[in-house]
């Protein structure tokens, strides 16, 4: 029997394996109870090219304090964030890796806000 995180791990390696022959471009989302954090990474994996998160100092200080990281208003900064500073590097295109978690709440808001600031998935 597999544990819960086991199977979300299990999920995400066959997400990343047809990410990895396409060569795109991906954007990678990670949550944990407190936070989330979104990476624009290379075609080839060797590269970080672009990073938001809620721990950062500038989007602690837009949510109003500490403990606020790990709502959808949250998601949606880290979303739009991520998605400027991958447009100031030249990324316009990415393959969406959700690393296995579903795409709902947070994980859909990230989403939903990095395709509005101008992100093609």
């Amino acid at each position: 029997m597999l544990t819960k995180k086991e199977q979300r791990l299990r999920r995400a390696r066959q997400t990343r394996i047809r990410i990895g022959n396409q060569g795109a471009v991906r954007l990678t989302v990670n949550r944990t109870n407190l936070h989330i954090y979104a990476s624009v990474i290379s075609g080839d994996g060797s590269k970080v090219l672009a990073t938001a998160s809620t721990s950062e100092a500038v989007v602690r200080q837009l949510l109003g304090g500490a403990g606020k990281g790990g709502n959808i208003a949250a998601a949606q900064i880290v979303g739009k964030r991520v998605a400027e500073k991958a447009k100031a590097v030249g990324v316009e295109k990415v393959a969406f890796d959700r690393a296995g978690f579903a795409y709902h709440g947070r994980v859909k808001a990230l989403a939903d806000a990095a395709r509005e600031a101008g992100l093609q998935f």
